[in-house]
């Protein structure tokens, strides 16, 4: 019998969401819709409902009742998947420091979009940002293919590791547009992903206490074990890029994404759908004859600071593009975190940073361009 060829359709990044919970085997799926994430919960409902997917959907009154149920039903031993976006995800946020603090493989989605007040239905990423302190893996995905591919590597690490995982995409830019997606057939995804066996679970026949009251003495160790497990992914991300390479032949990858960055002396820095645009931008400002270069920040939390100092060129001027403000400093959130992952360690390089795209407004390759030659004419010189 030959094995089954890998599949080509063109697909949302939404529906490329839904795919992967469904090639995942995920067991329970608690959802309650929010734009732009609802198409991801209305697929996953109707492949439930059809049988395509043997799972649980569970519809909830909010989204802190949806976390609240992933984390009963992941603590039961299930493979759980949720998704959300902007004030839902901020909703959850209680119950995002107990999935961590559990040590629940939880796998959610986040689609990026702003957060209230004003109200807006286009991305930034103030909301997935905000949460860094929760104690979750983020990844940050820049294509529909991107967030299919991602959506498995994240049940394999969280499942390894027993932390929970988010992967992040914009909204509309990634959610709604169409985009060629490739289905790696089920076996090599099986191979990949096996069946879900937590090493605990809550049993009646086996009664136990979880998340439970504890001392100080008794608290202080379990805190500083998930710091120093999330800290400890990095060769797990890694890992499961390549076994997932090596089982469906697809690469989407690494802490990091480079483009053009060897010989480059201007690296421009972003995460999300407009780091792929940037790719635009960098051929742009190559053809003016200025060296650019891209580095995408595909794993944001934990923060790839090793990654990133080894691949960022000798004295290079780094232009920071973030779609987010870190409210009470200069700037954006991910250039105050790769300030700090560089001090005492790159003396040679300076950063500059710019606020764009906030509230979805459009980011185009020759926008991106003339920003960064903004940035390059800037005197004051901030160094890492």
């Amino acid at each position: 019998m030959k094995a089954a060829k890998a599949k080509v359709i063109m697909d949302t990044g939404a529906h490329a969401a839904a795919l992967a919970v469904k090639s995942a085997r995920v067991d329970v799926v608690p959802g309650y819709p929010i734009t732009p994430q609802t198409s991801i919960m209305e697929a996953v409902a109707q492949m439930i409902e059809s049988g395509e997917l043997d799972a649980r959907f569970i519809p909830v009154e909010g989204e802190h009742s949806a976390m609240a149920a992933a984390v009963a039903a992941s603590a039961a031993g299930a493979r759980v998947f949720t998704a959300t976006s902007s004030n839902g995800l901020l909703y959850m946020h209680e119950v995002l420091h107990m999935a961590a603090g559990g040590r629940l493989p939880i796998v959610m989605c986040n689609v990026n979009r702003g957060i209230f007040a004003p109200w807006t239905l286009w991305a930034d990423h103030q909301d997935s940002f905000s949460q860094r302190d929760t104690g979750w893996i983020q990844y940050h995905c820049s294509s529909n293919q991107e967030v299919f591919n991602t959506i498995l590597q994240a049940y394999r690490v969280a499942e390894q590791i027993n932390i929970p995982v988010m992967v992040n995409f914009d909204g509309f830019a990634i959610s709604h547009c169409l985009m060629p997606l490739t289905l790696p057939p089920q076996d090599r995804i099986d191979i990949f992903l096996p069946p879900h066996e937590p090493e605990w679970r809550l049993d009646p026949a086996h009664p136990s206490s979880f998340a439970n009251v504890t001392n100080a003495a008794e608290y202080a160790p379990f805190r500083q074990m998930l710091s120093e497990d999330i800290m400890s992914a990095f060769p797990l991300v890694k890992k499961a890029a390549k076994e997932y390479k090596k089982a469906t032949g697809m690469w989407d990858g690494d802490t990091i994404d480079t483009y053009l960055l060897e010989d480059a002396e201007v690296v421009v820095v972003a995460v999300n759908s407009m780091a792929a645009e940037l790719r635009l931008s960098v051929d742009i400002l190559r053809a003016k004859g200025i060296k650019a270069g891209l580095l995408r920040i595909r794993l944001y939390l934990p923060f790839p600071t090793d990654d990133i100092v080894k691949a960022l060129p000798k004295n290079a001027l780094v232009c920071v593009l973030d779609r987010n403000y870190n409210f009470g400093h200069s700037g954006g959130i991910l250039a105050s975190e790769l300030k700090s992952a560089l001090f005492g360690l790159r003396s040679d390089i300076i950063i500059r940073n710019r606020v764009v795209g906030i509230g979805g407004i459009d980011l185009t390759r020759r926008f991106m361009a003339e920003e960064i030659v903004s940035m390059m004419g800037e005197k004051k010189r901030r160094r890492a």
